[in-house]
């Protein structure tokens, strides 16, 4: 069997069928198996309407009532109905689901799945799902798959394409290397149609494995393609940087010390450095860039330092440049509205700039380099993969240039041992002396006037100033929040004394570099804003910063948003507004308690999955199907195989298609 055939070569998927599929994602015969259910239901255990408790439940009986509401507030469709059986009835209801009002033959019994709650003031069972009772009963198992719809395609649909498929499981080849206790045919078959939870848990245990195997072998491969590159070696210039530590108005910490050392060592090296410098906010990274920066100079190189914006790009220029200007290194700006652009690249060519900092207009064909040794990236994660390997390829032919990626985005370990596999990461876990924790501190929508308010007031009148972010830029029907432009108009009549402005992602870029700088040099004290201040921005005067709606945003963000206020010597305050009704998340209730983003990115694993935090790392899709990057045991057994499999190089041409599929996270593991 060839997994790679089109799904449509399967029995009972013609061409509409497989046009459906295929626009989720679902092309081949692969992607149709490693379509696992979502979720299984044990439909053993129904019990009676009259003797359900509130939580998850299992009922059988026939609806009727069906009808659907539409709300105005939130812009929602409501489907409600009354399921009933011999001892009594209960109201279900749907959200944004019209169909289910078609979908049920009032004579019939179903088997219904879901949560019984005590909600807007009566007991409901929510979001259930549904099955014909006897479609169970004819099953030799109660546990029955529930998938994830594909457009017309619902979950029984796919249920039954699945049975249509049963012959071709045992012809199902190993992806991986034997392991002991299992196959993939066996998980597979299982995985689909397993008849105990037991069963279903060991089917998608070795089909995790088998993903982290995956990831941490295209992870691997990519170390080892990086090794076999050449870049010119840079040594230490020891009494040089010594010079340079001890000219600097503060003292290093101890993890910007060892951080510069790893990076000084990589660069001594013919082969092109690539490492990630992480640092929670304020941690200092930018001082450590410059020292990086500095020794390339001091080794005749140019380094071109990429930013995603050009307020952080202008910020760095402006703070490195200040920096190494007295020890006669010339620094260039160039973004989108550098003028005498000709002139600067005319410069930039023949090496009389030694470092430009810049935005996208870096990667442009027509800048070009004398001798570029290193590149720094900012904000690693905002620019494509294309978009790095532009700017890597301005090196002088046949050499490959240091490259240094920071992130301010704690990357949890497990995630480091899979999506960035053995890359070398330096971590500043250590702020610089003077900087003031940031109190955190929940506070209900209802006491805003009592609480913020006030705060808002002492804050300004001590000559600090406020950020205040929003979720939406105008008014919004379907949500319930108050806008960045409603919020400013409400500030600027409650604190007529102070210079109030608001900023948002749908500025143009001029407009929105002035707003940020008028905050900066102070003028304006209080910014209303969305997340475009999320990343980079330095304003040591901000002391102050409320998030409104703030259960609507992830741990990652709110973090990051935070760390915008504790840059100066003054204490600092977070505000997390939560809508009015709403309980605290466990994840504001973390960030109350920790400033520790390290602690907070291993919160944000467990909680949400790699998701977001892989987000926040990179663009693209990680689309793990099964496997969770919180499970460190399956994570370091996968690691050990992939060091045993990597041992034997015919295993390369053995498994074929472990080697093809690998391809897409190879792509996605590798910062150059």
């Amino acid at each position: 069997m060839n997994l790679l055939d089109s799904v449509e070569s399967l029995k009972g998927i013609g061409p509409k069928t497989a046009a459906t599929l295929q626009k989720f994602g679902i092309k081949t015969v692969r992607d149709f198996l490693y379509n696992l259910p979502r979720d299984y239901e044990n439909y053993q255990y129904y019990v009676p309407i009259a003797e359900i408790k509130p939580g998850k439940v299992v009922v059988r009986g026939k609806i009727s009532n069906l009808k659907n509401r539409n709300t105005t507030r939130r812009n929602l469709t409501i489907t409600e109905g009354v399921v009933t059986d011999a001892s009594g009835a209960l109201r279900v209801i749907w959200f944004n689901q019209k169909y289910r009002v078609n979908q049920f033959s009032a004579d019939k019994e179903y088997l219904f799945t879901g949560n019984y709650e005590f909600k807007n003031g009566r007991y409901q069972l929510t979001t259930p799902s549904a099955t014909l009772a006897p479609e169970i009963e004819a099953t030799s198992s109660d546990l029955a798959p529930i998938y994830v719809a594909h457009g017309s395609i619902k979950s029984l649909d796919y249920k039954r394409l699945i049975e249509n498929s049963k012959a071709i499981f045992n012809e199902i080849p190993d992806l991986l290397p034997s392991v002991p206790k299992n196959t993939r045919k066996n998980a597979l078959f299982d995985a689909h149609f397993a008849d105990t939870p037991e069963k279903a848990k060991t089917a998608r245990d070795y089909l995790a494995y088998e993903e982290l195997f995956e990831l941490i072998l295209a992870a691997k491969l990519n170390k080892k393609e990086n090794e076999k590159l050449k870049s010119d070696k840079i040594p230490i210039n020891l009494d040089k940087i010594k010079e340079f530590v001890a000219g600097l108005p503060f003292e290093l910490t101890g993890a910007q010390k060892k951080a510069s050392y790893e990076i000084f060592r990589d660069m001594e090296k013919g082969v092109p450095m690539n490492r990630l410098l992480q640092g929670d906010v304020g941690s200092g990274k930018t001082m450590v860039a410059a020292m990086a920066a500095y020794e390339a100079i001091l080794g005749g190189h140019q380094v071109a330092f990429l930013a995603p914006t050009a307020i952080l790009a202008t910020q760095h220029y402006e703070n490195i440049g200040r920096t190494l200007s007295k020890y006669g290194v010339k620094t260039a700006l160039l973004i989108g509205s550098t003028k005498n652009k000709d002139k600067l690249k005319k410069l930039i060519k023949d090496g009389t700039v030694n470092l430009i900092v810049g935005t996208h207009a870096l990667l442009t064909d027509d800048t070009e380099f004398s001798n570029l040794g290193l590149v720094i990236i900012d904000e690693q994660h905002r620019f494509g993969v294309e978009q790095r390997q532009k700017l890597l390829l301005k090196s002088p032919e046949g050499l490959a240039p240091h490259l240094l990626a920071m992130t301010a985005t704690p990357i949890p370990r497990s995630l480091q041992l899979t999506i960035f596999g053995d890359l070398d990461v330096s971590i500043l876990n250590e702020l610089p002396k003077g900087r003031q924790p940031i109190e955190t501190k929940i506070v209900p929508e209802l006491e805003i006037q009592e609480k913020i308010y006030p705060e808002i007031a002492k804050t300004t009148e001590n000559g600090q100033q406020v950020y205040w972010i929003c979720r939406t830029i105008d008014e919004d029907s379907r949500i319930e929040t108050i806008s960045v432009k409603k919020r400013y108009e409400k500030l600027k009549q409650l604190f007529p004394k102070c210079k109030v402005d608001f900023l948002h992602g749908r500025m143009k870029p001029a407009e929105k570099d002035g707003i940020m700088g008028r905050f900066a040099e102070g003028e304006v004290q209080i910014l209303v804003s969305t997340t475009v201040v999320e990343v980079g921005v330095d304003v040591p005067n901000a002391s102050l910063m409320i998030i409104e709606d703030a259960e609507g945003y992830g741990l990652a963000q709110l973090h990051q948003l935070r760390g915008r206020v504790g840059r100066g010597t003054v204490a600092s305050f977070c505000y997390l507004i939560t809508s009015e009704g709403t309980k605290p998340t466990k994840r504001l209730k973390e960030l109350e308690k920790s400033n520790d983003g390290f602690h907070l990115a291993e919160v944000d694993l467990s909680i949400r999955g790699p998701g977001e935090i892989y987000g926040a790392l990179q663009h693209g899709a990680l689309d793990l199907r099964i496997a969770t990057l919180a499970d460190t045991k399956l994570i370091h057994k996968a690691g050990e195989d992939v060091n045993a499999f990597l041992e034997n190089p015919d295993n390369m041409l053995k498994y074929k298609e472990l080697m093809a599929s690998i391809a897409r996270y190879q792509q996605i593991t590798t910062l150059n």
